[in-house]
């Protein structure tokens, strides 16, 4: 069961039902794309959401069907808003708030980048040298390239 929310706005003296809508950071935060509502904020505030390729601000009324961008480095997800609701949704309903369009070359990085994170060192070799360190440093950011 997907919750809509409906905002009833003042026009000239009568109370009249608009188009469903939520400001952006409330509903990234309630898809789980982002932890906490202030994290979502932020993110709007530094540029890292887009709507058509204009940064949005996080008080930005958002309306189904738009498409949003979001930086999560190392990955831009997008994704389309297909439900609106004001609430934050466990993760089985968040599939019928939004469709992600994020190409499959994006998860692909984000797997490569977990890969890279992880080395393997022998049992009883211990911490790496500060020059190991080094080394390792610069094989990442080689491969990375």
């Amino acid at each position: 069961m997907i919750l809509q929310v409906c905002q009833w706005r003042f026009i000239s003296g009568k109370n009249r039902l608009m188009e469903i809508s939520i400001r952006i950071d409330k509903w990234l935060w309630a898809v789980r794309l982002f932890k906490t509502r202030s994290l979502a904020s932020e993110a709007c505030r530094s540029g890292k959401v887009k709507i058509l390729d204009q940064v949005v601000k996080p008080s930005r009324e958002l309306k189904t069907g738009d498409i949003i961008s979001v930086s999560l480095p190392p990955i831009v997800r997008t994704v389309k808003v297909c439900a609106i609701s004001g609430n934050r949704v466990s993760a089985k309903l968040v599939p019928g708030l939004m469709e992600d369009l994020t190409p499959d070359e994006e998860y692909e990085k984000l797997k490569r980048n977990n890969e890279m994170e992880f080395e393997i060192r022998r049992r009883g070799v211990g911490r790496p040298t500060k020059r190991e360190r080094r080394e390792i440093e610069y094989l990442k950011r080689t491969l990375d390239k």
